[in-house]
């Protein structure tokens, strides 16, 4: 073999070697970006699961449908569950004037207040339950949202001023801006609780900037009712005849011709 003969056959071969590892090198390259590409596939993944893991544990309340029992003032109210338990609710975020709080008289628009939850919820009614996230207050009463033919009882309260936003505590804070704008719109408008110059207040409501509520008007014909009918700390209607123990220091919010005019009414007697 002559010196160009053999300088030929090393370029071929040097040439061959150098395509190899050029095609392997390219090879290498591709695997390792269809692994990069794998890798940053499963990552993505990954943080999907997470976020729809971190999703789902979010804290939600329970909604339910439960059966009015009766209204005990205008934000607190006793239900029955479907399992029969009874539980008595307070309305979260908002508070009405006290109709039957046993240091306090009754407030004004507290009978107005109260009404209307009556007549929004009357006993054996149905409505919806929204729980908040800390279930219940220091009382043990459960809190909630209630809704009745889709609309919230919360808002409808400070639609009419008949309620003020107050106890609020997180994390049940879920519809406070919603509730404050409401509020917002009754204050401008002067109605209910906002007629009354500084009645209303961010630590309550100021039994020295109103009168007394007046009693209800007697139920019955005659001119002169004697039977006294009190709701008392714990929501029952009891009526007190003249001859009964504690009639003198009971203050009545209705006032009864006839013992059937009370028993009508929903109130009981005095064991006293």
């Amino acid at each position: 073999m002559n010196g160009n003969s053999f300088l030929h056959s090393y370029l071929n071969v040097f040439l061959l070697t150098a395509l190899c590892l050029i095609t392997l090198s390219g090879c290498q390259a591709a695997s390792d970006n269809v692994i990069n590409q794998s890798k940053q596939k499963d990552s993505l993944s990954n943080e999907d699961t997470r976020s729809s893991a971190d999703s789902s544990n979010e804290e939600k309340g329970k909604t339910f449908t439960a059966e009015i029992i009766k209204v005990i003032d205008g934000d607190t109210v006793k239900i029955k569950m479907t399992n029969g338990n009874q539980e008595t609710v307070r309305l979260l975020l908002i508070d009405t004037p006290e109709t039957v709080h046993p240091s306090k008289p009754v407030q004004p628009f507290g009978p107005e207040a109260s009404k209307f939850s009556k007549e929004l919820m009357p006993s054996g009614s149905k409505v919806e339950v929204e729980t908040g996230i800390g279930e219940r207050d220091k009382y043990g009463r459960l809190l909630a949202y209630f809704y009745v033919d889709g609309k919230m009882v919360n808002k409808l309260l400070l639609e009419k001023g008949l309620a003020r936003v107050a106890y609020v505590y997180a994390p049940n804070t879920k519809y406070l801006d919603e509730l404050e704008n409401i509020q917002k719109q009754a204050q401008q408008d002067e109605i209910g609780i906002w007629s009354i110059e500084n009645y209303a207040t961010s630590k309550g409501f100021d039994d020295s900037k109103s009168k007394e509520a007046p009693v209800e008007k007697p139920t019955g014909s005659c001119n002169n009712p004697q039977i006294k009918g009190n709701i008392n700390s714990k929501g029952n209607k009891i009526y007190h005849i003249p001859s009964g123990q504690y009639y003198e220091i009971t203050k009545p919010e209705e006032m009864f011709c006839t013992e059937k005019d009370a028993q009508d009414a929903g109130f009981r007697k005095s064991q006293s």
